[in-house]
């Protein structure tokens, strides 16, 4: 996202696998998520470093969960969309929306 306000195809695609996800919103499971619902592998590190950036445009929060034993006793990040990052998403939306207007001869 630059300065314009919209955002890119891989912070929207990871803000939508997150609301998908809700609780469950962590590196690994959005990764998972991605590859399921879009066929798109990412790298971990692809992640995050989106989730670094979007956290600190305040389009997303994070906070820990409780260690867990079937991860060696580590917690996750856990994710959540801002009220912001939602309406971030919809206006990211409504632009592409707005470009494909006219174009319906295109599709399918």
């Amino acid at each position: 996202m630059g300065g314009d306000g919209y955002l890119g195809e891989f912070e929207q695609m990871l803000l939508l696998a997150a609301l998908h996800l809700g609780e469950e919103a962590y590196g690994a499971a959005l990764g998972q998520e991605l590859e399921a619902r879009v066929g798109r592998r990412v790298s971990r590190g692809a992640i995050y470093v989106t989730l670094d950036r979007l956290e600190a445009k305040g389009l997303i929060r994070s906070a820990m969960s409780a260690p867990r034993a079937e991860r060696g006793g580590r917690p996750r990040r856990i994710v959540s969309v801002t009220p912001e990052g939602v309406a971030q998403l919809q206006a990211s939306r409504e632009a592409l929306v707005t470009l494909w207007d006219g174009l319906e001869v295109l599709e399918g």
